[in-house]
């Protein structure tokens, strides 16, 4: 699934980088939110941290216009981090 996937991303890639940095910079900011609805705490900053992080690397590595199977890595990275952070701080609010 993954090389099927990698394989169409290459194919259309510069269809797709509107698409990717919208669903990564919206659901980081969703993460952002649930991140900041939290009681202030040394954890917080550390997810908030790692959710600026790994968002800002994305974007960075399209803007360098790296290639395309480093970017959908990063993609596949900032969309599982960001998912995971929402989980576990929804949970908690």
């Amino acid at each position: 699934m993954y090389s099927k996937l990698l394989k169409d991303f290459k194919e259309m890639y510069m269809a797709y980088i509107p698409l990717m940095i919208i669903l990564s910079s919206c659901l980081g900011s969703v993460a952002a939110m649930y991140i900041l609805m939290q009681e202030r705490s040394f954890s917080q900053v550390v997810q908030l941290s790692l959710c600026v992080i790994v968002c800002m690397a994305f974007n960075a590595s399209i803007l360098a216009q790296m290639k395309a199977k480093f970017v959908f890595n990063l993609l596949i990275a900032s969309l599982v981090i960001n998912t995971l952070l929402v989980l576990l701080n929804i949970t908690f609010y």
